[in-house]
């Protein structure tokens, strides 16, 4: 089961042992006057049920004694406690009931049995309608007498902390109208609360002639059905905690009602008429919460349906199952009603449910299925939902690391990278959902069975709108946001990558940009590397972070520097802070990279690397060669978003390199740009190996494949012909191109090294006057020794090992 309920409130385990408790005190104190509770002679539970359930998740129930007489009583969700509310000492068949928010104020309406209507001495109205001061119990006023049903529903403030100065009251009448009543009470003899002005209370007639009307409790929302002529129209009401009420929007829907009887949804308890035509009909589920940003769709025997509403233009984000399936068996056949909460209230048990992601099937469900549509779906459900984050992301990537052969459609480190990054901070700062990537994929053009893929653009009713707010403001916000602006709105890493291959290339050209700005970069890099060593707890398997890296950590900083300025420009800064921005930038990128060292922690724990030691002689283990597996496809996800790694992960990935792959599979990774040479690298490999002619021709060829700015740092560390010869060339190399006009006649004091070959004698005059003329700085650092006359030594050197002498 892909949704769990989890049982919130049982009336027999909640409610009953309560009851018996009291109706056995109460039998045991004198009467000294009516009894406010109970009968308790032979009491009837069977005839307890919930009656409704408020916005405050209060549950309003009732029962009925020996005696016909109704009891009302109230259970609080948060304290466990139950307390009673009001006692009618009549036979009554309850229709609605709902207690104001500071419970000084019931409102019930019932029909009257034949009896008790033949009882009074003048004809009576089958439905009444009534007011009760219940704090304590006093007055009672009646609000209708009428032969047609009502309904009775308080409003409730959204925000508990700004209470209404009144209390309003909307009646729903099923003769096709509903009035809105305002309430004000005043305090009596300290204790009392009474009704001001019970004679008169104000009244609005605020909808005429609907046929099917439903209330939003979250929200504080009416939603209705009108017909005019040949036209059905949706309206909606929005009220407020300052007695005004709004009609956010009114929208023609071609929808034909066969029946105009009147239907109403989510206005509290069905009878057990109503609930057997319910349970004849097709019973469709519909599920919301305002934190998981999903709404679930189920009819049971036919489909399930988990809609991503955060990002519509992805079908891939949701998930669709249709058929018969196991994982349809979600919840009971019963008649459910979707309170605010995420709880759903089962009218035929009494029974409250919280409807919840069920984190194991989900997993479950991620591990079995075979198609790349249901394990997106899901591996973004999963993390959208956010309980125990850090063994829920070890789960993944242990899912990543086990199926990454299998998915075509997709790559699943990305994907991972990306949508925890989006479903840890898009909520953080309103609209951050629209500046941050959510998927590593753009679009989604591939068949979902049992979906129909419409790529025109359908045109929407003319909506009359008065005012967007709560959900239908950020619903207009998402369709506005996916029709115009996400191209332009969301991060991309496109201008990090053009201006990291600038930096590269500048790099390899000897140039450097300006000492300000690299500063700024490195200090960027600096704050996320301490950010992330504050974040962590135990020490790391993997060597990492144990070297500069300037590659990586100028790619941190350029990352950090360019997210930092999307959000600058596209969020209200005055309103928000800079700094709360800066912030969330750092632990943005930190948070990036510790999803990387975790991936790296979880392969080397798999494999059994606890006691590896960073070096390069002898051969790479079977566990060895499968986490340098595993870093190739971390490097190439990586590599294709072009998203920074830790430092130090390209030194891990060259020592394992060199120890899993023979020489000519290892030099090709080298070539292609697969397996970077680091300055860190380098020195060990020339260290850590003796000069056995394997280990030679493997210097050798590393060596020969340095970057200039790595060999000036590493070549001191290898004392051989072979380097030496290198270095001449690169010495040589690197001062010939400086050499642009005739060699001139000069006081070069040429008695420091002198030969019989005039090839070689030419080419040390022109080396020494460019060092002369253009002061030249060693461009090997460490290594004083290197010079023309270090050139001319290992020229010689070389031609008499080439000609055996």
């Amino acid at each position: 089961m892909l949704l769990q309920l989890s049982a919130a409130f049982d009336l027999h385990q909640d409610v009953v042992p309560w009851l018996k408790e009291r109706l056995s005190a109460e039998a045991a104190a004198p009467v000294a006057g009516p009894r406010a509770g109970l009968d308790p002679v032979e009491n009837n539970y069977e005839t307890l049920h919930v009656v409704n359930v408020e916005r405050n998740g209060k549950v309003i129930y009732s029962c009925k004694d020996s005696k016909k007489n109704v009891f009302f009583g109230l259970y609080d969700l948060q304290t466990k406690k139950n307390e009673h509310l009001y006692t009618f000492e009549k036979d009554l068949q309850v229709v609605s009931c709902s207690v104001n928010r500071e419970k000084t104020l019931l409102a019930v309406s019932f029909v009257q049995s034949a009896k008790e209507r033949r009882n009074e001495l003048q004809p009576a109205s089958k439905c009444l309608t009534l007011l009760v001061e219940i704090h304590p119990v006093n007055n009672v006023k009646v609000l209708k007498a009428v032969d047609s049903c009502i309904w009775v529903q308080f409003l409730y403030p959204i925000d508990e902390r700004n209470p209404f100065p009144e209390s309003h009251l909307l009646l729903i009448s099923e003769e096709k109208y509903i009035e809105q009543f305002h309430i004000q009470v005043f305090r009596e003899d300290e204790n009392r609360v009474v009704i001001r002005n019970s004679g008169r209370l104000p009244a609005d007639r605020i909808v005429e002639d609907f046929i099917w009307a439903q209330w939003d409790m979250s929200e504080q929302r009416l939603y209705y059905f009108v017909l005019k002529k040949s036209e059905s129209i949706l309206k909606c009401i929005q009220f407020y905690a300052d007695e005004k009420f709004n009609l956010i929007f009114e929208v023609p829907l071609d929808i034909s009602f066969g029946d105009t009887r009147l239907t109403l949804v989510n206005f509290g308890y069905e009878d057990s008429q109503n609930r057997k035509v319910l349970s004849k009909d097709l019973n469709l589920r519909v599920f919301t919460s305002h934190t998981d940003c999903y709404v679930a769709v189920y009819l049971p025997g036919h489909f399930f349906h988990l809609l991503n509403t955060q990002h519509p233009d992805l079908m891939c984000h949701s998930l669709f199952i249709t058929g018969k399936n196991e994982k349809m068996n979600l919840l009971p056949d019963a008649p459910l009603q979707s309170l605010s909460g995420a709880l759903a209230w089962d009218w035929c048990s009494g029974k409250l449910f919280r409807v919840s992601f069920n984190q194991s099937s989900l997993l479950h469900f991620l591990w079995s299925s075979p198609l790349d549509y249901e394990r997106l779906a899901v591996l973004n459900c999963l993390l959208a939902q956010g309980r125990n984050p850090r063994v829920l992301e070890v789960q993944i990537i242990q899912w990543i690391f086990e199926n990454m052969k299998t998915c075509y459609a997709f790559d699943p480190i990305q994907e991972f990278l990306i949508a925890s990054l989006y479903w840890k901070f898009c909520l953080d700062i309103n609209n951050m959902d629209k500046l941050l990537p959510h998927s590593s994929l753009h679009s989604w053009n591939k068949e979902i069975p049992g979906v129909t893929m419409v790529t025109e653009e359908i045109l929407l009713p003319l909506m009359k709108i008065q005012s967007f707010k709560g959900y239908w403001e950020k619903l207009n916000s998402n369709l506005e946001y996916v029709k115009y602006a996400k191209p332009h709105l969301q991060y991309s890493n496109n201008v990090v990558r053009r201006e990291w291959r600038n930096l590269i290339s500048e790099e390899k050209r000897g140039k450097r940009r300006s000492t300000v700005y690299f500063r700024n970069i490195l200090e960027n890099a600096v704050k996320v590397v301490s950010n992330l060593e504050a974040w962590t707890v135990e020490s790391r398997l993997a060597p990492l972070f144990q070297e500069e890296d300037n590659q990586q950590r100028l790619l941190i900083g350029l990352m950090v520097s360019e997210l930092k300025e999307h959000l600058l420009r596209n969020l209200p800064v005055q309103f928000i802070g800079k700094k709360k921005i800066e912030q969330l930038v750092l632990d943005y990128v930190s948070k990036m990279l510790d999803l990387l060292c975790q991936m790296l922690e979880t392969s080397w724990r798999k494999h059994r690397l606890d006691s590896w030691v960073f070096h390069f002689d002898g051969r790479g283990s079977a566990g060895e060669f499968a986490v340098f597996h595993t870093m190739t496809q971390i490097l190439d996800s990586v590599n294709r978003m072009c998203l920074p790694l830790p430092p130090g992960f390209h030194t891990v990935y060259m020592a394992l390199g060199v120890r899993c792959l023979p020489l000519h599979c290892l030099l090709r990774y080298i070539d292609d740009g697969v397996l970077l040479l680091t300055e860190t690298g380098v020195m060990k490999l020339l260290k850590d190996l003796d000069n056995t002619e394997k280990n030679e021709k493997l210097k050798f060829s590393i060596v020969e494949r340095l970057p200039p700015f790595i060999l000036q740092k590493t070549s001191q560390f290898w004392d051989h012909p072979i380097n030496s010869h290198i270095i001449s060339r690169n010495y040589v190399k690197r001062l010939l191109p400086k050499h642009k006009r005739p060699l001139q006649k000069s006081t070069i004091d040429k008695s420091s090294f002198h030969t019989e070959f005039l090839p070689l004698n030419y080419l040390i005059e022109v080396l020494t006057e460019m060092e002369t003329t253009h002061q030249a700085l060693n461009p090997f650092e460490g290594c004083d020794s290197v010079d023309t006359k270090f050139v001319a030594e290992t020229a010689l050197k070389q031609t008499t090992i080439l000609l055996n002498l």
